[in-house]
């Protein structure tokens, strides 16, 4: 064999040695993660237990998407022409204003972009949606199904998290934007909208102050934050969206859904001019859930809950990668 053979020969043994050992640490961490994997299905179970004892029906809606939903901050990731999807609320829809009044799905979602202790860029989604209700209804499904899940998962009504033992058991807090804004921030809320800096000061001052002793509902969103929300009575400019914190991590999302075409309309093409002006994609219109709403779809609200995160407390780590097999 050439001396070039040679040197060939010992690269190709270095790499597949290297190979080894990472394949070697892979296995070890995956035996690492076998108490969250099992907390996982036990969550999982939990869940689907309480949508039977509901009357909910399980659905399955495409991943793949010609049209994602256009939202001011969130990325789509591309997929052949298409683009794979950061939730499957508009297909959810279609499925409420055919007849469907309760529904729940979860399954895997995927936002471009986005990783870290909190962030993956293909997680776990659970959406469900209620027709004839609102927010509130919303918001009681919640605090009943997350108490059975701490039940069922771990035998008790609390868990420890950002230093603190959060305690669902108990009556769950609530403040609205505006006022959050004023308590931990010291700011008034249409300032932080005018200056664009509204984003910037919830992550940094108001999230970590919230739900740190029990869960808290964060409601009353201004409507410039609520693409597809439905406005509040009596209140001008704010909408019936609420968001969940539980130790100050973002855990829920949701809204009493908003029904007007023609406004609805008027917020997808306000995102589009917004992320035009930033010189993000522009994502078209989903025009067969626009046709929905044409054709008419019943009073509903819904939320969307980060499965990923709820099993971080679950599991009571602070690293999203610690509950995932496979860290995409």
């Amino acid at each position: 064999m050439t001396d070039s053979g040679n040197i060939a020969a010992q690269k190709q043994i270095i790499e597949f040695d290297r190979d080894l050992q990472a394949a070697k640490v892979e296995r070890e961490e995956l035996a690492r993660k076998r108490p969250a994997l099992e907390m996982r299905a036990q969550m999982l179970a939990s869940l689907r237990k309480w949508f039977a004892e509901q009357d909910f029906l399980e659905v399955e809606t495409p991943l793949r998407l010609p049209a994602p939903a256009l939202e001011d901050y969130i990325e789509a990731t591309p997929a052949d022409g298409q683009y794979l999807r950061s939730s499957p609320e508009l297909h959810m829809k279609r499925l409420l204003a055919a007849g469907y009044e309760r529904i729940y799905q979860i399954g895997a979602c995927f936002r471009k972009d986005e990783k870290g202790s909190r962030h993956l860029p293909e997680f776990s989604m659970l959406e469900w949606y209620r027709a004839k209700s609102g927010w509130r209804q919303i918001q009681r499904d919640t605090v009943s199904l997350l108490r059975q899940v701490l039940q069922d998962c771990r035998q008790q009504q609390t868990c420890n998290f950002g230093g603190r033992s959060v305690d669902f058991a108990a009556t769950w807090d609530e403040i609205s934007v505006a006022d959050a804004f004023r308590k931990y921030a010291d700011c008034e809320v249409q300032d932080c909208l005018r200056d664009d800096s509204f984003e910037e000061v919830l992550v940094a001052k108001i999230e970590p102050c919230l739900g740190l002793e029990r869960p808290c509902f964060l409601s009353e969103y201004p409507l410039e934050c609520s693409g597809l929300s439905a406005p509040m009575a009596g209140k001008p400019g704010y909408v019936e969206r609420w968001e969940l914190y539980v130790g100050g991590l973002e855990l829920g999302n949701a809204c009493t859904e908003l029904l007007d075409p023609i406004e609805q309309e008027r917020r997808f093409q306000a995102c589009a001019e917004l992320r035009l002006s930033q010189k993000r994609p522009v994502y078209p219109m989903d025009q067969d859930f626009m046709n929905a709403l044409w054709l008419g779809m019943p009073k509903c609200a819904g939320i969307a809950i980060g499965l990923d995160r709820l099993l971080m407390l679950l599991c009571e780590t602070h690293d999203i990668d610690s509950v995932v097999s496979f860290v995409p």
